[in-house]
């Protein structure tokens, strides 16, 4: 195969060094942002478990979501019209 055919979605060797090229430098703002937090004196362990937390809280709003497109569409009207009814916010 040529090497066009093995670069996903057809992208062109200047598209995945871009790619590349932003996810070096989100690498970069995340290894400084660790280290000020750290500076700031959290710890490794406080990260980690606070980036656990999020991943665990955006699972349950996940199905929560998904509950309510379920919901939505037994009643045939959208997700957002369900918000009021359930005390929430369209940021939630």
């Amino acid at each position: 195969p040529s090497p066009r055919s093995c670069q996903p979605n057809g992208a062109s060797e200047e598209d995945l060094q871009r790619e590349i090229k932003e996810l070096k430098q989100k690498n970069l703002a995340l290894d400084k942002e660790i280290a000020q937090l750290l500076a700031e004196g959290y710890s490794l362990e406080e990260l980690e478990q606070h980036v656990s937390l999020l991943h665990e809280y955006n699972d349950i709003k996940d199905a929560g979501q998904m509950l309510l497109g379920k919901l939505a569409v037994i009643r045939g009207v959208t997700t957002k019209q369900l918000y009021p009814e359930y005390d929430l916010e369209l940021s939630d």
